[in-house]
């Protein structure tokens, strides 16, 4: 197996998902909840199922393939509902701490509850031979992230309230590292779900494509909870005459797709990369807290050109530094092995 191609396939999803905050930055005179809504249409719907039907074999079904085990696609729907909070409230981590802190303290917490879980329910023990080496590269990342959140601390207490409030528009820090650890732990839920689904394959699925049906059924299940949460902000905010915008289709929509195009890319990546995995490999294990490692060194890389980490001082940003370091560390640190 080739798994330096996978860690590369998995890295280029993840730029993508890291740069998906970019393009909302481009949506005009909508409310959060409407933009929300919208990208959230390409990213959990129509991204997922194109995805998903690539897995599908030639004279086969996408209904075929997710009746396979139909117990299976449900508690991964399951799962996706729960996910889907986590989606929001990752949404709001963004608005309260900014891209590089919010995505960190957010994909940390869900690096190490997505990763341990399902190997826990797996019956590995985590104290002996590959179990131990998981979680000592679990360890490593999210010590990594624990020294990128106490930067954002520096941040924080060095800057006066105008560089927060030019930074982020609506900083705040307590707030928003409740909300982070929030969006983590159900987020986590995404992995948990895809462990759900393996089963979601028939004879003929291409190897490479073979999880995105369990995918699709993970978004399914977090689109619904987005979109009851959207509507109810709409109806509270009285914001749903957003759609009704007509010169602002082209423009919207454009960028809301680009978004969610960019954001699908990281399970999209995922799937791919850990293909080239030795089955039963800790790297294997390992993936989807390498993705969430790629995260947030790729997020904070975003931070310092949106000029988000602008004014921090020299003492944070040598924090800032040791703490991606210690990142790119926990993706080499399970092939020593």
């Amino acid at each position: 197996m080739n798994t330096f191609l996978g860690l590369v396939i998995i890295a280029l999803g993840s730029f993508c998902q890291s740069s998906s905050y970019v393009p909302i930055n481009k949506v005009r005179e909508w409310s959060w909840e409407s933009f929300w809504l919208v990208q959230g249409i390409f990213a959990w719907l129509v991204f997922p199922l194109s995805g998903a039907l690539l897995a599908v074999p030639a004279g086969s079904s996408l209904g075929t393939v997710l009746s396979a085990d139909p117990a299976a696609a449900l508690e991964a729907a399951g799962y996706g509902v729960l996910w889907g909070v986590g989606g929001l409230t990752f949404g709001l981590s963004m608005r309260y701490l900014g891209v590089a802190l919010g995505q960190s303290v957010s994909l940390g917490t869900c690096a190490g509850f997505g990763t341990l879980l399902p190997a826990l329910f797996g019956g590995m023990n985590l104290f002996e031979g590959k179990g131990l080496v998981l979680l000592l590269g679990v360890g490593i990342t999210l010590a990594g992230i624990a020294v990128i959140g106490y930067a954002g601390s520096l941040r924080a207490r060095n800057m006066t309230e105008q560089e927060k409030r030019a930074a982020v528009k609506d900083f705040a820090l307590t707030k928003g590292l409740l909300v982070a650890l929030l969006a983590g732990v159900m987020s986590a839920c995404f992995n948990l779900g895809l462990d759900a689904g393996r089963s979601l394959r028939i004879e003929g699925v291409n190897p490479l494509f073979a999880t995105l049906p369990a995918t699709l059924a993970v978004t399914l299940g977090g689109f619904v909870t987005n979109a009851v949460y959207c509507f109810y902000q709409n109806a509270r905010n009285r914001s749903f005459g957003d759609y009704a915008k007509r010169p602002l289709w082209g423009n919207n929509l454009l960028f809301c797709a680009l978004a969610g195009a960019l954001w699908y890319s990281q399970f999209f990546g995922l799937a791919i990369g850990q293909s080239f995995f030795e089955p039963g490999s800790v790297v294997l294990a390992f993936a989807w807290c390498i993705l969430m490692a790629l995260n947030v060194t790729f997020s904070n890389v975003w931070g310092m050109l949106l000029k988000e980490w602008q004014g921090a001082g020299r003492k944070t940003m040598a924090v800032l530094a040791a703490g991606l370091v210690l990142l790119i560390f926990s993706l080499i640190f399970p092939n020593l092995f």
